[in-house]
């Protein structure tokens, strides 16, 4: 299946994409670090903002699969960019979970948040971890 995004050059390093299927837009600007002036996401904020995204979005999946109760669940995606060549050196992604579950249970959301479509599309140069909270536990 493929899907098309038309993006239009706004001017001042802002653009406007429009998501083919549903007609949704949305804009980008360039960073302040990068000649921009940062009045929204970046293109690079919407590679953190894809991560983020997928990993909940098959968590929900695998959620309805066992009939689990997610709601709440929280990801924060903090990205770094490198300088030489500019582009995403780190993309850290938390899980902060609502609930406890059982180990195995545990690791199946674990290993499939970390095998999102988005995931496995990042180059093997990012590093890309992503970190489980649950409650109870000392990391949480």
């Amino acid at each position: 299946m493929s899907v098309r995004i038309d993006t239009t050059y706004d001017g001042d390093l802002r653009c406007t994409a429009t998501h083919g299927p549903s007609g949704v837009t949305l804009t980008t600007d360039a960073p302040e670090d990068n000649h921009g002036q940062g009045r929204s996401f970046s293109p690079t904020d919407l590679v953190a903002t894809a991560l983020g995204t997928c990993v909940v979005t098959i968590l929900g999946i695998q959620a309805e699969k066992h009939d689990l109760d997610l709601e709440g669940m929280e990801i924060s995606v903090e990205k770094e960019m490198a300088s030489n060549p500019r582009r995403i050196d780190t993309l850290r992604a938390e899980v902060r979970m609502p609930r406890r579950l059982d180990e195995t249970m545990r690791a199946r959301l674990e290993r499939a948040a970390r095998h999102c479509p988005v995931h496995e599309s990042i180059h093997p140069d990012v590093e890309a971890p992503v970190v489980f909270h649950w409650p109870g536990d000392e990391s949480a």
